[in-house]
């Protein structure tokens, strides 16, 4: 499976940088074009919901922590669920999660 595991994560992350791309290329047509102002860019900002991101989930970090243990990080995984407070992962905060997931991330990697 590999970096399918990953696949959501990324997805919701090109999803994200996408909506920004938009956001910031109707505001910079907004800004050129003349018509309306700063009024019409504020208008639009108000009537735009800003784009939300998704809460981690269980199953996500669960993935990422699944890949990282099986790639021989096993001890360094379980240092870190004791680290948030926790003998295991359904037992941290899912505020946690994404502190959790970029400490993970970057297991393995230096």
């Amino acid at each position: 499976m590999g970096k399918t595991s990953e696949l959501p994560l990324v997805v919701t992350e090109l999803r994200n940088a996408a909506q920004s791309l938009i956001s910031a290329a109707d505001t910079l047509a907004d800004i050129f074009s003349g018509s309306g102002g700063t009024q019409a860019s504020d208008q639009q900002k108000t009537e735009t919901p800003a784009p939300t991101e998704k809460p981690l989930t269980l199953e996500a970090v669960r993935a990422v922590l699944a890949e990282k243990s099986r790639n021989g990080h096993t001890a360094e995984v379980r240092a870190l669920l004791e680290k948030h407070g926790a003998a295991k992962l359904s037992e941290i905060d899912p505020a946690k999660y994404p502190a959790l997931l970029a400490e993970a991330e970057v297991l393995g990697n230096g």
